[in-house]
């Protein structure tokens, strides 16, 4: 087996791990759920299952990564007991990566024209919802416009992986994963300087059990579980092929330790951003693209030097969309080559022209196909994509991670945690044995189900 290439620092490793799990959802749909479900009830109750669920998952891709130093593409044969059939899966898992950069390319250049147009003032000052609604509508009704800031940041990220995971992967992601930060940081302290910073954070933050009884403690319950589950993008291999370049100096719960507190601290830090801006200027919080390419430049457009703080704002965003293409871009490169003898570049420009073709439908689908409507009422085909990766890959993945470290037929659970605990730091314990195989299947199970009853009911 051909020498697997291994990230050059630790801190490169958490950074490019973090990036992967750090995206659109961080901010256009914690903080607002959060202030939604009762501030820090709500925080303290995704925490929870954050350490629960999430991580136990995180720690398992990790594991499998670093132990078979291969994608889901070949894992699965290295690690499974002879005669078994779990690499069968990798058909249906592998193609989840392609499904989620079909459209997520698209609303990353979404991202790249907002930003761009905040800094050249592209703007009008006083924007009121309507109009700032109407000028996201014009967006989409321009397929070239969306197209051509689709390829540039599709193309910007592949160059990036064609480098390789040190001189390309980990030379570029570091250094803009702390901008990323550093942009986020310097925001959060702004917001403290806002007119409605008191009643924004009072929104976000102070515990509110009303919201509990309004909603719920079910309902409160499932979104907490959901956000936790997804935000890292654990069940589809992204995250897995990082294991496949880490040392072995620390244990993995340590490392998941960190992903986590990153992944947190963003979203966090978002709603800081977002809820003192939007009361200072009179603003009801939307979730999902609304909040950003709608409630955010109203608000930005209103502020005074709007044009700067929202070409900042897009910027810290552009950062974060950019990080999980590159990361997931990675994974597709990594399992393309462990399944076909190419060179990295040929993989490359192979695996750009694939993804540029799966991207054409859900940009179509905001203009020459706006009549297919695949999920019913109003949805787009960006949202059936969605519905793909969210309801189905994501949480079906996890559950046959899963099952594949507990069941005697698979890796086994004596064998994850020989892998898990090598390194310096915390261990998993044997007697999560029980937890894993009893509690985890039955919870990712009720979070599949309840994303169907939640479309379709």
């Amino acid at each position: 087996m051909a020498e697997r290439e291994q990230f050059k620092t630790r801190l490169g490793f958490l950074l490019i791990a973090a990036g992967c799990a750090i995206g659109l959802g961080n901010v256009w749909r914690f903080p607002y759920i959060t202030g939604m479900y009762g501030g820090a009830i709500f925080v303290i109750i995704y925490l929870g299952f954050l350490l629960g669920v999430g991580m136990p998952l995180l720690t398992i891709e990790l594991a499998l990564g670093r132990a078979a130093r291969r994608s889901i593409a070949r894992a699965y044969e290295i690690l499974e007991q002879p005669k078994s059939h779990w690499h069968l899966n990798k058909f249906w898992q592998i193609p989840g990566s392609y499904i989620l950069m079909s459209f997520y390319g698209l609303i990353t250049g979404w991202l790249l024209y907002y930003c761009v147009r905040f800094f050249m003032g592209g703007f009008e000052a006083g924007l009121d919802r309507v109009a700032a609604a109407e000028n996201f509508t014009a967006l989409m009704g321009h397929p070239l416009t969306m197209f051509v800031c689709m390829t540039t940041v599709i193309v910007s990220s592949f160059a990036i992986v064609a480098l390789g995971v040190v001189r390309g992967v980990e030379r570029i992601t570091k250094p803009m994963m702390i901008v990323l930060f550093l942009l986020l940081f310097f925001m959060a302290a702004r917001s403290f300087t806002l007119d409605g910073f008191g009643a924004g954070m009072g929104y976000y933050l102070k515990p509110d059990w009303s919201k509990l009884e309004e909603h719920g403690l079910m309902e409160v319950l499932w979104a907490a579980m959901g956000q936790a589950f997804f935000t890292l993008s654990v069940g589809q291999g992204s995250i897995q092929i990082f294991g496949t370049y880490m040392d072995k100096k620390h244990t993995l719960m340590k490392e998941a330790s960190f992903i986590c507190g990153l992944d947190t601290t963003v979203a966090l830090l978002a709603g800081v951003v977002i809820f003192p801006a939007c009361f200072t200027f009179g603003v009801q919080p939307d979730a999902g693209p609304s909040l950003l390419f709608v409630t955010l430049t109203t608000v930005f457009s209103n502020m005074s030097g709007g044009a700067f703080w929202g070409g900042l704002f897009f910027l810290f965003m552009l950062f974060a969309a950019v990080s999980t293409l590159i990361a997931v871009f990675e994974s597709i490169i990594a399992m393309f080559m462990d399944l076909c003898p190419v060179s990295r570049v040929k993989a490359v420009i192979i695996n750009f022209c694939i993804v540029m073709v799966l991207a054409i439908p859900p940009l179509l689908g905001y203009n020459y196909l706006d009549f297919i409507h695949p999920l019913g009422g109003s949805s787009t085909i960006l949202d059936f994509q969605d519905f793909l990766i969210s309801n189905n890959i994501l949480p079906g993945g996890s559950l046959l991670f899963v099952l594949f470290i507990t069941w005697k037929t698979g890796w086994g659970f004596k064998n994850y945690l020989a892998e898990a605990n090598t390194g310096d730091g915390p261990k998993i314990p044997a007697w999560l044995f029980w937890y894993y195989k009893f509690v985890l299947p039955p919870v990712i199970g009720i979070l599949l189900i309840a994303g169907y009853v939640n479309i379709f009911g």
